[in-house]
């Protein structure tokens, strides 16, 4: 538990990465000593629980402070939802346990394998919970070198996550006590020039140009309004709400402006004609497009559904009306899961009956230029978000992380657009209502942001680029690929000893 806690000082705002390989070290040395794959599960799963409980108790912020829950029941639903992401790495370690391979392979390969497909597959069941990949630990920052963050645009942040295991893996190998898994100096030798060059390799493909501008600069602008949430759906703070953000963008001097998640709080339907008129009029004199989040209604109900409703962005100035439906919705935030209405008796959430957009959406054409727009929890997955490349010359991310406190939930989230940018060599822009508003080059490098829980407006220079790196092509099949041939050799080893030990 305690290497796992550990585990959450390699991500943001902290960026000691090499924290990561020591919890790694941690767990993978506890999986070597486990005498049976149960135990090893066990201690897959403590590890998974102190990283967990120390890394996302944010939650309970958006359930007990903003979402009415009571104390003790949000405490017992942050508790059991930590139980229930702990149950990934014990998947991990029964898996690498029951198979027996030699202590090389395991450590080298399977051990590694294993715990990515885990959080792979903690990515995608149930819509999904990527936080704390622990690839996402090699975002570079102004006072950490990020040496393996070149595999981004290669493979993805998976990849990273692999080669993170395997160093940890090499590193117990390498111990005295295990030296007889590696048979000869020339083979320890050997461990430490692949280690080496696999490093050295990342810091090489970091300097590498995947992409190129396909234009000068565009001057954006982004609009921080640090609403506080308890007060954001409020009838009497309504006019305030708008008189900010029309002040907002009448200082702003972007040619694109782009405005937060759900910025003004009501229906796009229902906004005053007057404060899109005036937005559209400050867009237009400045050559450019408003990027307004905000929640959509179908103007027509579905026979037997009523309306739909979609979390939104729609543009507008210079070029003619566009909009963007959030297609990757929040589990409980945005639309109840089936079974799971019950919940809701606890639980008071504003705006949470979403349908999701479609799947695939083209860019908009904003400036001048093909922008890809996503909403909030949507950068955390790095295959949707290069699904519209290599067109999309740049990312726009708008989000309220209003929802989770002043405790790491903001500088998280911003590591998923450092990493998206980087997987994509593409400049991502994000306005967010209270932090972390921010401008991330096409290296993941945050080149400037807002302080959090301020208002204000970020101007930045965003370059367009084009061009495709490997993982905007691939997306996550080469990794896919790798764990699934891993994992089957472990699997086909295991059967032959069985059929062995039978006959």
């Amino acid at each position: 538990m305690v290497a796992g806690a550990v585990a959450v000082l390699a991500f943001a705002p902290f960026y000691a990465w090499p924290m990561a390989v020591v919890s790694l070290v941690v767990l993978f040395s506890q999986w070597v000593k486990a005498t049976s794959p149960r135990r090893a599960a066990l201690v897959g799963f403590f590890w998974g629980l102190g990283l967990f409980l120390v890394g996302v108790p944010w939650l309970y912020v958006s359930l007990h402070t903003y979402g009415s829950m009571p104390a003790p029941l949000a405490a017992l639903a942050i508790l059991l939802f930590c139980v229930y992401l702990s149950l990934f790495p014990a998947l991990a370690g029964y898996m690498q346990a029951k198979l027996p391979l030699t202590l090389r392979v395991r450590l080298l390969l399977l051990m590694p394998a294993a715990f990515v497909a885990a959080e792979m597959f903690r990515g995608w069941f149930v819509t999904g919970f990527p936080w704390l990949i622990i690839g996402y630990t090699q975002t570079p920052s102004a006072f950490s070198l990020a040496p393996l963050a070149g595999y981004a645009p290669v493979f993805g942040v998976f990849s990273i996550s692999f080669l993170l295991a395997a160093t940890a893996g090499a590193i117990i190998l390498a111990e005295s006590k295990f030296s007889g898994a590696v048979s000869s100096a020339f083979q320890r030798r050997g461990l430490a020039i692949v280690g080496t060059t696999v490093w050295v390799g990342g810091v090489l493909l970091g300097a590498y140009e995947w992409s190129t501008p396909s234009g000068p600069p565009i001057p954006v602008s982004l609009a921080q309004g640090n609403v506080p949430q308890d007060l954001k759906w409020r009838e009497d703070q309504a006019a305030a709400s708008l008189e900010n953000y029309l002040q907002l963008v009448e200082e702003s001097r972007g040619k694109l402006i782009v405005l937060p998640e759900t910025a003004l709080p009501f229906m796009l339907q229902d906004v005053p004609r007057t404060v899109i008129g005036a937005m559209a009029d400050k867009a237009r004199a400045q050559g450019g497009e408003i990027l307004l989040g905000v929640a959509l209604r179908e103007d027509q109900a579905v026979a037997g559904e009523g309306y739909r409703y979609y979390n939104g962005a729609v543009a507008f100035g210079t070029s003619p009306a566009q909009q963007y439906a959030k297609h990757h919705l929040v589990a409980f935030g945005e639309f109840v899961p089936p079974l799971f209405s019950w919940v809701y008796q606890w639980l008071k959430m504003p705006l949470s009956g979403f349908t999701p957009g479609v799947e695939k959406q083209l860019p908009m054409r904003l400036a001048g230029h093909r922008v890809a727009v996503n909403i909030c929890y949507e950068d955390a997955f790095g295959a949707e978000i290069a699904g519209p490349l290599p067109a999309a010359e740049l990312l726009v991310n708008l989000s309220n992380m209003a929802w989770f406190g002043t405790y790491l939930a903001a500088d998280q989230h911003a590591q998923f657009s450092q990493m998206r940018a980087l997987e994509t060599a593409r400049w991502m822009v994000r306005a967010t209502n209270t932090g972390l508003t921010a401008a991330i080059n096409e290296k993941g490098k945050i080149v400037a942001s807002l302080p959090q829980f301020s208002r204000g407006v970020l101007e930045v220079l965003a370059t367009p680029m084009q061009g495709a790196t490997p993982y905007s092509r691939w997306k996550d099949l080469p990794m896919l690929a790798l764990l699934g041939c891993a994992l089957g050799f472990g699997v086909v080893v295991s059967i032959r000893s069985r059929s062995k030990v039978e006959k």
